[in-house]
């Protein structure tokens, strides 16, 4: 079984587009030859879309001409 390392790591995140052939491109902060570990996480097409969907359907609710006479008046 490996052992931990001890030292502490810092880590890195890149945000990058698949290019043809599954392949992907960084430049890293590291020099030549040093060893790295990369751990690909694919990113949904959209974000929390249930969440963007229960924002954007509830916008009506603010658009009240009588609440806002009240509220520009205080």
């Amino acid at each position: 079984m490996p052992k931990p390392s001890p030292a502490p790591q810092t880590a890195l995140k890149y945000e990058v587009e698949v290019l043809d052939h599954g392949r992907v491109e960084l430049s890293l902060p590291y020099a030549a030859g040093a060893r790295v570990t990369i751990i690909v996480i694919p990113e949904p097409l959209e974000q929390f879309p249930d969440l963007v969907a229960a924002s954007t359907s509830s916008l009506a609710f603010w658009d009240n001409q009588l609440d806002d006479e009240d509220w520009n008046a205080a």
